[in-house]
């Protein structure tokens, strides 16, 4: 099954054009295709993911990989040091090399970084998620490379669930005017997500039948007072000011999920590095 069957599917053509291949069509015509060994070369501490990608980035240039062939590094835990080989036509490696090294780095960074903010949740009940604030043109890469790191996806669109913001509220002249409109849609099994934030909304949300529920940035005291107030069968997301010093303060019984826009946004640098082993007869 190829990789485009499985789903992982990039824009290649809009990637390479930015590195004008075809700009020096004689240098790309004198480029020897020797096979050569790569070597992937670990150089921070990391949970590797994005190999789909990285290996259909040579395939798009005409390179024959077998992703089963990386498939078990997938979603490992690697130490700076560590060294993953395969081989390449010389041409293809060199022309692929940074398009690949690229999608592979942003999306390690992001399970890496994520797989963090998942050991501090261990123990709870509480789920870990990511948003919608990722890297146009990059968002199926990016909330795959959560999912490695150990978390869940939040909305992959505007439309994969209703969501009422301030903006709603203010078009639709308040929570019930926004909650309205969202019903008129008519999606029968389509889930309404509601951002609170007051207790005072809280009320108003349980009144009108909310029962998915986003509060965002409460303090402490009002988080503690929502969860008082908590009715049987509505579920509970936070969001706002997340990072690992202020995460164990959300990770309460009775708060069901906390959204993180930094696992997409902010994750730190990673080292990765390509280099080649074997040197053609060219």
């Amino acid at each position: 099954m190829s990789l485009q069957t499985l789903g992982f599917e990039m824009d290649y053509a809009r990637f390479f054009a930015e590195d004008d291949l075809q700009g020096n069509a004689f240098y790309l015509s004198q480029l020897p295709t020797d096979t050569v060994e790569c070597l992937l070369k670990i150089k921070s501490d990391v949970r590797l993911s994005g190999l789909p990608y990285f290996v259909g980035a040579f395939n798009f240039l005409g390179a024959t990989l077998d992703y089963n062939d990386f498939k078990k590094y997938e979603g490992m835990n690697f130490k700076k040091g560590e060294v993953i080989t395969f081989k390449l036509p010389f041409a293809i490696a060199l022309t692929g090399e940074r398009i690949a090294l690229n999608l592979l780095q942003q999306a390690t960074r992001i399970s890496t970084f994520t797989e963090k903010f998942v050991k501090l949740s261990e123990g709870t009940n509480t789920k870990i998620l990511d948003t919608r604030k990722t890297t146009p043109g990059l968002r199926q890469l990016e909330k795959y490379a959560v999912r490695i790191g150990g978390a869940h996806n939040h909305r992959f669109s505007q439309a994969d669930a209703w969501m009422i913001k301030d903006n709603h509220k203010t078009f639709f002249g308040g929570l019930p005017g926004a909650w309205k409109y969202f019903q008129s849609m008519q999606t029968f099994y389509q889930n309404i997500i509601v951002e609170i934030h007051s207790l005072e909304e809280l009320k108003t949300a349980f009144d009108l039948g909310v029962k998915n529920v986003m509060l965002d940035n409460f303090s402490s005291d009002d988080l503690k007072k929502a969860i008082e107030i908590k009715i049987p069968g509505v579920t509970y997301e936070v969001s706002g000011g997340v990072n690992f010093e202020t995460l164990p303060t959300f990770l309460l019984n009775g708060i069901d999920a906390v959204s993180i826009g930094a696992l997409t946004h902010s994750a730190p640098h990673i080292d990765l590095s390509m280099k080649i082993k074997t040197v053609g007869s060219k």
